[in-house]
């Protein structure tokens, strides 16, 4: 027996191959279940008590021996080049496929995201299928309120309850305050639908970013402090805001809020329409028929809200004239933005 282990060990280190079809048929002659190492460990049984120890030693170094020879040879066709053959990929495409980049309505979300996570916003997310209560009759919205009118709003069905696609991320808002007690300070992305006609301006789907903060003696002045500092870190740091009154179901006071034009610095021109300023998004304090609607009690806790679209802050940074480009999927117009990722 050790005889033979010594021979298979003169021929194993004496062992040539010209190609890995060669090497990967001295692994099944010496390897494989029918090979010669196999055949000793068969042979084993017969050697007597007294040796077994030294030979099963021996058996052990020379399976060592064949199995980094069979790896050395292997490794050595790979350092000349077959390596890239015997890890060929087939299910690769012909020719290589170009990285893409983000949408410009995901990076502009996801900038918003970030200044009000920084000011310890958390992000909270909703249904886009969603039912009457939460998108209109928690909203304190009137029965008959035109918003619910087919003209404005997909309805995918009407009874026996009226379930539609939502109109604003307010909803989602609802949402929340349904089971969480104040404090409450959320924002809340998302993409909506309203029946509109499609066209430069307008879009039946667009993107919206919803923000609401619940607490004790939460004031408008803290409102309008939130609002400034996002217009500077979104805008830059010499941007003005200023708040129009305005009316919203859900809240009272309402406004809407320009910032000052950033191409003319409020001087006046074409794109602000010769006023300086430019509206970017709806605000005020939460109605209390809401946090009555949801649970929470006006008495104790006040709150403000406030709502913005991201096309149209995308339009103010990248000045795009026409919404229906966001859709079209158009891979000249998504790489003008390659620098922006």
């Amino acid at each position: 027996m050790l005889e033979k282990i010594e021979k298979l060990k003169e021929e194993i280190s004496g062992v040539i191959a010209g190609s890995l079809e060669e090497v990967e048929q001295l692994r099944i002659k010496y390897l494989s279940k029918k090979g010669s190492i196999s055949a000793l460990m068969a042979d084993f049984r017969n050697v007597p008590a007294e040796q077994k120890k030294e030979v099963g030693q021996k058996v052990n170094e020379l399976k060592t021996m064949v199995t980094e020879k069979i790896a050395a040879l292997r490794e050595s066709f790979a350092l000349n080049g077959d390596r890239e053959l015997e890890e060929l990929d087939l299910t690769r495409t012909e020719t290589p496929m170009e990285l893409g980049t983000r949408h410009p309505l995901s990076i502009v979300k996801n900038e918003i995201l970030r200044i009000f996570e920084g000011m310890g916003f958390t992000i909270a997310e909703g249904p886009e299928i969603e039912d009457d209560w939460h998108v209109f009759e928690s909203l304190n919205f009137a029965p008959d309120h035109p918003a619910r009118d087919m003209q404005d709003t997909f309805f995918i069905s009407r009874n026996p309850a009226d379930i539609l696609l939502r109109t604003h991320t307010s909803s989602v808002q609802t949402r929340v305050m349904e089971k969480t007690q104040p404090p409450i300070r959320i924002v809340c992305p998302g993409r909506v639908y309203r029946n509109e006609a499609i066209s430069a301006r307008a879009h039946c789907f667009f993107h919206q970013v919803e923000g609401l903060y619940i607490d004790k003696n939460v004031s408008f002045a803290d409102l309008k402090q939130v609002l400034l500092g996002f217009a500077r870190q979104m805008f830059g740091p010499e941007t003005k805001i200023r708040l129009r009154p305005s009316y919203f179901p859900f809240t009272e006071p309402s406004a809407e809020m320009d910032i000052s034009c950033d191409i003319c610095g409020g001087k006046g021109c074409a794109f602000c329409k010769w006023t300086g300023w430019v509206e970017i998004l709806g605000c005020g304090m939460v109605d209390p028929n809401v946090l009555k609607a949801c649970g929470i009690d006006p008495e104790i806790y006040s709150g403000y809200a406030f709502g913005m679209g991201i096309e149209r802050i995308t339009n103010l940074k990248y000045k795009v004239k026409d919404l229906r480009m966001f859709s079209e999927n158009d891979v000249r117009f998504l790489r003008e933005f390659e620098a922006a990722n």
